[in-house]
């Protein structure tokens, strides 16, 4: 245990998670970096943190099973206590039509998307909460643009998911305001990360910047900074909020 405050990132290993990670330990957190399955990307993102003073260790973990979140929260628990929870872990699939859709799908794009974000956070309420004995911390929800505009013939259900996370999000923000906790939301636009590929379109962030105000996608880093000014004492005043983090669009 450090004085250094712990930040736990859930899908830290790729994408903006591993950015959230990499501007977190340059700001001077220590980090829990939660992964599903790419143990040697975690492992690279862990060596990096670590190469800047801090400490960060890696946890194997599927947020879309009770076991996986118990096993990441029993980290917590060693390296404790857990100043911030950065609600990460998510999934896209091919895109696809509503009518297209089958249940297996559904069930997994809610289990991680919806329902791993909110046992994740319940969790770390728990830890976090002055009626539970804490000192208070901060939780930021990975949403995304897609929760606003629908994301018709590609991914509805993983707008429909996102739609969710922001409602839980100001519904717990002023569930727990007077606890010490902070909750808000980041919503992601259009951003250069691998999880176009995960979804068949691996060149959709360059295809689509003509419909970007600003022309351009975001990058990982750019979500990463908004993150990691709402888990700031800037953002002290800051709860409930979505930040749209999309370029205008």
């Amino acid at each position: 245990m450090t004085s250094r405050p712990l930040l736990l990132v859930t899908g830290g290993s790729r994408g903006i998670g591993a950015a959230i990670c990499r501007k977190a330990a340059a700001q001077g957190y220590d980090l829990l970096i939660n992964y599903r399955s790419d143990r040697l990307a975690a492992e690279g993102v862990s060596a990096d943190c670590r190469a800047i003073g801090v400490n960060a260790e890696i946890v194997q973990g599927d947020t879309a099973d009770e076991d996986g979140i118990a096993t990441i929260f029993a980290a917590v628990d060693r390296l404790g206590p857990l100043y911030g929870l950065v609600n990460n872990a998510g999934v896209v699939d091919v895109t696809a039509r509503v009518d297209e859709f089958d249940r297996v799908r559904l069930d997994r794009m809610f289990a991680v998307n919806v329902i791993g974000k909110i046992r994740c956070a319940s969790e770390a309420v728990t830890r976090m909460s002055t009626k539970h004995g804490g000192q208070g911390g901060v939780i930021v929800n990975i949403s995304s643009m897609a929760a606003v505009i629908g994301s018709p013939g590609q991914y509805v259900d993983y707008a429909a998911a996102k739609a969710a996370v922001d409602t839980f999000t100001v519904g717990l923000s002023r569930e727990v305001a007077t606890e010490g906790i902070r909750v808000n939301a980041v919503r992601p636009g259009i951003i250069d990360t691998e999880i176009h590929a995960s979804g068949g379109l691996p060149g959709r962030a360059r295809d689509l910047a003509p419909i970007i105000p600003m022309q351009r996608p975001g990058t990982a880093d750019e979500v990463a900074d908004s993150v990691l000014y709402l888990l700031s004492p800037q953002a002290s005043y800051v709860t409930g909020a979505l930040l749209n983090v999309s370029g205008g669009r």
